[in-house]
């Protein structure tokens, strides 16, 4: 990759995608939806890779998309030349958030937002895919789409609720209110608030702590295991789903070494990795549609 709207950088089993328009306020584009897009398949493709942590540059994590286009800015949209390609659905040019954020959905990997500032529009719909979000204290939040004439985007219709409930969602997206981190915490969007200065530290140890402890192929598997549930009908589907993994990671090597790492006292040394294919089984989520081009 050699992206110019974000930075992607790998240490220690951890990637850091950083939004980098800080002069913008890290205000969201096509071309950055292309580069996320392309950060996340890299990132879920590199088994040095163990958890991926997403952050802004300078003062914002994005201010939302960049209204530079003034009022046309969501007018004829599928008339103008696109600067990267996008495909279609269900016959219409897809929503740039969806590109950016459907991918981080299909990571096998856990994800971490570090919002660092205002998170807006797109700013907030894009981390709603995220595993944890953690919050500075001058964070800010807002789906403010309705005081734009539009409605939300991010594939945030599906999300959202099942973050936060339903109740709370419709009252965020209904006012389309700009709200504080402390109002976030208590609708249980993000997981936790820190002061400015160890935001990213914390997400950092939190990345570390997974990659340091844990077998990539569990972390994996019991990922898309917990979001494709959230659609289940049945308990019995997770019962179902459980059982085949179960049955495939229990004879593999990372159970053998993390049972003998326990009873050795010592650190694990997890050798599996997740390859290309399905998790132990377990269906590529969330499936693309017939409909996508």
């Amino acid at each position: 990759m050699n992206p110019t709207q974000i930075r992607y950088e790998v240490g220690d089993g951890v990637a850091t995608i950083t939004l980098a328009r800080p002069e913008r306020m890290n205000a969201f584009t096509a071309v950055m939806a292309a580069e996320l897009a392309a950060a996340a398949a890299a990132a879920d493709a590199d088994d040095a890779v163990r958890v991926v942590v997403v952050t802004g540059e300078g003062r914002a994590f994005c201010a939302g998309a960049d209204l530079g286009g003034g009022e046309s800015t969501f007018r004829d949209r599928a008339a103008r030349p696109d600067p990267v390609p996008r495909g279609t659905v269900d016959g219409v040019p897809r929503d740039w958030g969806g590109i950016a954020s459907l991918p981080f959905a299909a990571l096998r990997k856990p994800v971490v937002a570090a919002v660092n500032g205002p998170a807006v529009g797109i700013g907030a719909t894009m981390t709603l895919p995220m595993d944890v979000r953690i919050a500075a204290e001058s964070a800010r939040f807002g789906f403010v789409f309705a005081r734009r004439g539009i409605v939300p985007e991010a594939a945030s219709s599906w999300f959202l609720p099942r973050v936060v409930g339903i109740s709370q969602a419709m009252e965020w997206v209904a006012t389309g209110r700009v709200f504080d981190a402390a109002e976030a915490l208590r609708g249980r969007l993000v997981s936790r608030v820190v002061p400015d200065g160890e935001l990213l530290p914390t997400a950092l140890d939190l990345a570390r702590e997974i990659a340091d402890n844990t077998s990539g192929v569990a972390v994996g598997a019991a990922r898309q295991l917990l979001w494709s549930m959230l659609g289940a009908p049945s308990p019995w589907d997770a019962h179902r789903a459980e059982s085949r993994v179960l049955a495939e990671l229990g004879a593999g090597p990372d159970a053998a070494e993390g049972v003998a790492s326990f009873l050795e006292r010592r650190p694990p040394r997890f050798a599996a990795r997740l390859g290309r294919g399905p998790v132990a089984g377990v269906p590529r989520w969330p499936d693309p549609p017939d409909d996508v081009t």
